[in-house]
Order: C-alpha cells, then sequence, then structure tokens
C-alpha cells in the first residue's frame, strides 16, 4: 500500500488532517476565550486569575502552532482563516465574562470540547500507526486532565 512522506497511508493521514483541523478551530476558540478572560476578570480573584489565564492562552498558542505543524507534517494544509475556525469550532465564544466562577466555568466548558476531540484523534492516530500524532494528543489529554481537576477545585467541585 503506498504511503506518504511519513510513511503512513494517505486516506489515514488525511482523516487525521481534517480531525486535526477541527482541533485548530477549537483551539482558536479557546484561545480567544482565554485571552478576552485574562484582559477582563473582574473581582476578588482577578490577580490570581488574571495570571492563570495568561498562562492558559499563551498555552493554547502554543500549541495551536503545534496542531498546525503536525497537518503540514500529514501532508495537508491546516485551516488559518476565522471564518473556517467559527465554522467548525464546538467551543463556544465567550462574550463579557468578567466574573471569577463564570470565567473559570467557560475554560472547562472549553475543556470538554477539547478533550472529547483529542481522544477522537487519540484514536485515529492509533489506527494509522501515527505515533506523532499519538503522542501529542496523549501529552495535551494528561496536562488538560489535571487542569480540569484544578479549575473544578477552585469552582468547588
Amino acid at each position: 500500500m503506498a504511503q506518504n512522506q511519513i510513511g503512513l497511508e494517505p486516506n489515514k493521514a488525511s482523516k487525521l488532517a481534517t480531525k486535526l483541523n477541527e482541533l485548530l478551530a477549537n483551539y482558536q476558540i479557546f484561545y480567544s476565550n482565554s485571552r478576552g478572560l485574562h484582559w477582563n476578570i473582574k473581582g476578588d480573584k482577578f490577580f490570581e486569575l488574571h495570571l492563570k489565564f495568561e498562562e492558559l492562552y499563551q498555552d493554547s498558542f502554543e500549541k495551536i502552532d503545534e496542531i498546525a505543524e503536525r497537518i503540514l507534517t500529514l501532508g495537508e494544509t491546516p485551516l488559518h482563516n476565522f471564518s473556517d475556525y467559527q465554522k467548525l469550532a464546538r467551543v463556544k465564544e465567550a462574550v463579557n465574562v468578567s466574573a471569577a466562577e463564570a470565567s473559570v466555568q467557560v475554560v472547562l466548558d472549553g475543556y470538554q470540547v477539547l478533550l472529547e476531540l483529542e481522544r477522537e484523534i487519540l484514536t485515529l492516530s492509533d489506527d494509522a500507526d501515527d505515533e506523532g500524532t499519538n503522542a501529542l494528543m496523549s501529552d495535551y489529554i494528561r496536562e488538560q486532565e489535571k487542569s480540569v481537576w484544578m479549575y473544578s477545585s477552585f469552582l468547588g467541585r
């Protein structure tokens, strides 16, 4: 069977790239939300959450680049138009959120979508024998599960 430049079946690599583009779209909205939360947080938890949201958007920015580069590695083209991101993303845009609990809930809702997609990609990458994508998703899932625990604890859950 034919293989692409990194030794994967082209149809499986293409399916992975399509799903990674969906993840990329969701990360772009998650990133935008994180920036907005960082800028707009108010109240007695301002200092704590302002820093956490900065960490969050910086981490998201790095992951966006990694995802796009992985799509290129698979031989496909990453989406790069915000209109495409808005069509594909399931992460909801946060509008006028400035309270601590509501802000943290926006983050948790975003993680729920990201983790679901990352697990789908993990399954696809396993089927395609794509260790590079598999390792990336495993790392993201591990990090984000811990973050979900921490942000949930902030909300007393």
